[in-house]
């Protein structure tokens, strides 16, 4: 049977006892758990069969909802709830149909069990975006849902009173792929560089979104992007893109990858806590696969 991945995303990056309790409660394979105090945001990567993720992102869902609270919350990446995301992702086009139900039935659940209103976006919902359902955050997010722009796939038709909305779809692997500039390099640098190289830009590269953002505790500007089809753009082309405008001192990859997107990337410019083991997808399965008992 094909594995599933989820990538639910918390808006939570700072609290290191709430993080490790998330993790806890994901109850699934859990291969990687990446923080940014900036964004104030973790990224959890489950792996589990079809029919089973659905229930155990729920079950982190519901420690996130109680954990988090979207009024206190003060992060630079974009997010309209306290889990933001939660796609579920298939490895191979045979699993698609698989990633489509499964997410479908999260949705069901996010919104009957905890009352969060979900959004479906991607293939699921004719093609729309995150950005496009983020844009002005929670609160112009409930302004366009109180005037019926908007309406919830599941659940409520008002936000969550602490936890906001949540954003679900079924896809292929996303690879989130950011790159620090070298001081001294402005936010207003990592801007015009997002905007000339994402899609759409004057110098667009394919199926990448780009925004740029200051890291208050590192102290330097970030090209922060999402990569959304690997085989037509890799992150060495962003890297080099990027490149062409300011000097690159980091790169950091969110998450996990799929091996063949990180095949050539010049050596010359480090991965922060790159652990091919660890961070390429087909070697996290490998390495996390539960021991055969000997009598099986």
């Amino acid at each position: 049977m094909s594995v599933l991945l989820a990538v639910p995303n918390v808006s939570e990056g700072r609290d290191h006892a709430r993080i490790a309790a998330l993790a806890a409660a994901f109850d699934a394979r859990l291969l990687d758990v990446h923080t940014d105090p900036d964004h104030h945001r973790s990224v959890y990567t489950l792996a589990g069969e079809p029919g089973t993720l659905a229930q155990s992102v729920l079950a982190g869902a519901r420690e996130a909802v109680a954990q988090v609270d979207l009024d206190a919350h003060g992060g630079e990446h974009p997010r309209v709830g306290a889990l933001d995301v939660a796609p579920i992702v298939y490895l191979d086009d045979a699993a698609r149909g698989a990633a489509c139900a499964e997410a479908l039935v999260l949705g069901d659940l996010l919104g009957s069990e905890l009352e969060l209103p979900v959004f479906l976006y991607g293939a699921l919902a004719q093609g729309r975006t995150r950005a496009e359902l983020r844009r002005g955050g929670p609160q112009e997010l409930a302004r366009r849902m109180e005037s019926g722009e908007l309406t919830p796939d599941f659940g409520p038709r008002r936000l969550h009173e602490s936890a906001g909305a949540v954003l679900v779809a079924a896809r292929a692997p996303l690879i989130a792929f950011n790159l620090e500039l070298e001081p001294p390099a402005t936010v207003g640098h990592a801007r015009t560089i997002a905007a000339l190289i994402r899609e759409g830009g004057a110098e667009g590269l394919s199926g990448v979104r780009a925004i740029g953002l200051w890291l208050e505790h590192r102290g330097v500007s970030q090209v922060s992007t999402n990569i959304e089809d690997h085989r037509a753009t890799r992150p060495a082309d962003v890297l080099a893109a990027v490149a062409r405008h300011a000097p690159v001192g980091r790169a950091e990859l969110v998450g996990l990858a799929p091996q063949e997107a990180f095949e050539g990337f010049p050596g010359e410019v480090p991965i922060a806590g790159f652990d091919p083991e660890r961070k390429l997808i087909e070697r996290a399965l490998a390495n996390s696969r539960p021991e055969r008992r000997a009598d099986a």
